[in-house]
């Protein structure tokens, strides 16, 4: 699936007239437009994007090696050829979120645009997120302030974002909404474990989105993916630190639509707080499904909870326990799951009371506790969950160690 958009992409390109290649892409080149070395390229870039998504030739804008800042970008199509926006040197954001331009954009928006590339081996988009992290108390404050997205993807379609990475965002590193035919290859996301809310790729309303070859490092989670989506292929991901690859939250809002079609394959957890996780709320509207789901080849490194389905997920006591979620969980399968855990769950099947997980396929897992040995090994917990087993299963599903539990001190 990861190449059925570049197939799509020569197909274009083979409809457009060959004097469009003769020369190659137009060229637009940042420091063609009046910025010195090391320079503000706000102005610059608004420009350049401006005239590239008018060109009727296939056009790329050029931010070279070096140290760039950027106050804001929102940048739209539609364009009128391919478009690609190439970044050699290192974009940095102003430290302090005040500064932004304009507070209701996201550092760097991306909107309306087809047939779309961002490369760049060596480029950084830096966020510089130490002074928004350290303000932050979105964990107990509702009307806490927004703070900008390091990349935001919006109505793209049959685009590669490639090459470059985005660092220490002040909020999520990435999102992608209402896109289609988007993949993420060779991509990195780069911040500590204490950054909070620094998820590192945000997936929804969206048709066929990969992320391949991709390593996140991140203080949240390493892919959080919301509702109305479908067909997305994550695989050869390193995960950690993070808190996993997670599908939800979802139930709070009861326009939300169903996921279908996610496949998490051969990526490595480490030292992370959760393996792949699926979240959604009780006591919530919602009553959507989330089906055809495959964690398939997966490597723990000391990560907690490496699968875990809550479905009565309740952070910071913010809801009610008192009704069981609505949404739907079917056709599920786990194969080849290896490693270790800091945690003695090591596969949680909290399921809803109402709506029981269905068709839950578990084949060939083998997880290794690593905590106090007195604990006894690793364990499984099920509840409201219909499941078959192929294969080995270390530990046993659905049974409890017999280990006694250490005398509290």
């Amino acid at each position: 699936m990861e190449h059925t958009h570049l197939i799509i992409f020569f197909a274009f390109l083979l409809l457009l007239p060959l004097s469009a290649f003769a020369q190659g892409p137009v060229i637009m080149d940042i420091k063609s437009y009046g910025v010195g070395p090391d320079g503000d390229i706000t102005d610059a870039l608004d420009k350049a994007w401006k005239e590239a998504i008018a060109s009727p030739k296939p056009a790329k804008i050029t931010i070279g090696a070096g140290q760039w800042t950027l106050k804001q970008a929102h940048l739209a199509g539609p364009n009128v050829a391919p478009l690609e926006l190439e970044v050699l040197g290192t974009v940095k954001a102003l430290p302090d979120v005040n500064q932004l331009p304009n507070k209701e954009f996201e550092w760097v928006t991306i909107n309306y645009v087809n047939f779309f590339t961002l490369s760049g081996v060596g480029g950084v988009f830096d966020g510089n997120g130490q002074q928004a992290w350290a303000a932050n108390d979105c964990n107990t404050n509702k009307n806490c302030a927004k703070l900008p997205i390091n990349l935001s993807f919006n109505f793209i379609n049959n685009s590669i974002i490639q090459d470059v990475t985005t660092k220490d965002s002040k909020n999520f590193h990435v999102n992608c909404i209402a896109s289609g035919n988007v993949t993420f290859q060779r991509f990195k996301v780069s911040a500590p474990g204490t950054s909070i809310n620094t998820d590192g790729i945000h997936i929804a309303r969206s048709d066929r989105v990969t992320v391949v070859d991709t390593v996140i490092q991140t203080g949240d989670d390493c892919i959080s993916m919301g509702d109305q989506l479908t067909n997305v292929l994550i695989k050869n991901v390193e995960c950690g630190p993070g808190h996993g690859i997670s599908i939800g939250s979802l139930g709070k809002n009861p326009e939300e639509k169903d996921v279908t079609g996610i496949t998490v394959q051969n990526c490595t957890f480490t030292n992370t707080d959760n393996g792949v996780r699926i979240k959604t709320w009780p006591s919530a509207p919602a009553t959507l499904n989330i089906s055809d789901l495959n964690f398939i080849d997966l490597t723990m490194n000391n990560a907690s909870n490496p699968i875990i389905i809550d479905q009565q997920y309740c952070p910071w006591n913010l809801c009610s326990l008192d009704k069981a979620s609505l949404i739907q969980i079917s056709k599920v399968k786990i194969d080849n799951v290896k490693g270790t855990s800091d945690t003695q769950d090591v596969l949680i099947f909290s399921c809803s009371a109402s709506k029981p997980c269905q068709d839950v396929q578990i084949g060939n897992v083998d997880l290794k506790f690593t905590g106090d040995p007195a604990l006894g090994g690793a364990t499984t917990k099920c509840e409201n969950v219909k499941y078959t087993t192929t294969g080995t299963q270390n530990p046993p599903l659905c049974v409890k160690s017999s280990a006694p539990k250490p005398v509290p001190k």
